[in-house]
């Protein structure tokens, strides 16, 4: 097997947890991934112009202390903003999963109406259950989407863990959003029909039930959801009883719910 030409640079640092699982993913899609510390993007000892691809990874970056994704934000928009939107200029790919979701709507990169990526208009803030949600959820994958990440996609079950999850907005963002088909990602309920902001289908509030945003050229896409932390079948909460099923013939292996890597490997598709 040849090494792939594509190389994805995964941020790490700072109270980032997730680098290792999407390296691994990005990795099984076929990717070339480098996990890079902050540090070395900001003083340039790695450069950004290498990569293809960026994912800013889960976690919680310097503790969350003033607000999800608000110091790593302000850090790398004073330092390498201009890098950054060089970068999506220059048609490569960018992904932002819960805490880089958090971050990348700080930065201003998202909803990147028209081509501007310095402007913040939306927002992720506590839930409104008050608590943190570890569990999954069911997302309904608006086809219509220019979105790479998703090409191909209707629907899909993925982990959330987060805090600061609910999606706010201006209700003319909402609908310029819904309009312009970047509302990527909506949470649903089991059957794929819309959550209606029912707890816990949509487990945080947000508005709209949306779950990710692309920017207009689909190339630049955050959402909550962990599409790395789905990176086997085994990881899914019911693996043992569809495992069963498939055994007694009640359903065939292609009945499997698809993994988050099927996002990695649209994103290296597209590349390729």
């Amino acid at each position: 097997m040849t090494t792939s030409k594509i190389k994805a640079l995964v941020l790490t640092g700072y109270g980032l947890n997730c680098d290792i699982e999407t390296a691994h993913a990005l990795k099984l899609a076929g990717a070339d991934p480098v996990r890079v510390h902050i540090n070395s993007i900001i003083d340039g000892s790695v450069c950004l112009e290498d990569f293809q691809i960026m994912v800013f990874v889960g976690g919680f970056s310097w503790g969350d202390d003033h607000g999800a994704g608000v110091i790593q934000a302000v850090r790398m928009k004073h330092n390498i903003g201009d890098r950054l939107a060089r970068f999506i200029e220059d048609g490569n790919l960018v992904l932002g999963i819960c805490n880089g979701f958090q971050t990348i709507v700080n930065l201003g990169l998202l909803p990147g109406f028209d081509n501007n990526y310095q402007h913040r208009s939306v927002a992720l803030t506590y839930n409104d259950c008050g608590n943190f949600r570890d569990d999954w959820v069911t997302l309904a994958i608006n086809p219509d989407s220019p979105c790479v990440f998703t090409k191909g996609l209707t629907a899909m079950e993925l982990p959330i863990r987060h805090g600061e999850g609910k999606f706010v907005a201006a209700e003319a963002i909402i609908n310029r959003l819904n309009d312009d088909h970047q509302a990527v990602c909506q949470y649903a309920l089991p059957d794929g029909t819309p959550a209606d902001n029912a707890f816990p289908f949509n487990p945080n509030g947000s508005m709209a039930d949306i779950a990710g945003i692309c920017d207009p050229t689909g190339r630049v896409f955050g959402l909550m959801p962990h599409p790395e932390a789905f990176n086997h079948p085994t990881n899914h909460p019911h693996w043992t009883f569809l495992q069963e099923q498939i055994k007694r013939g009640v359903i065939s292996a292609d009945a499997l719910p698809i993994t988050g890597i099927r996002m990695f490997e649209n994103a290296v598709d597209f590349l390729s």
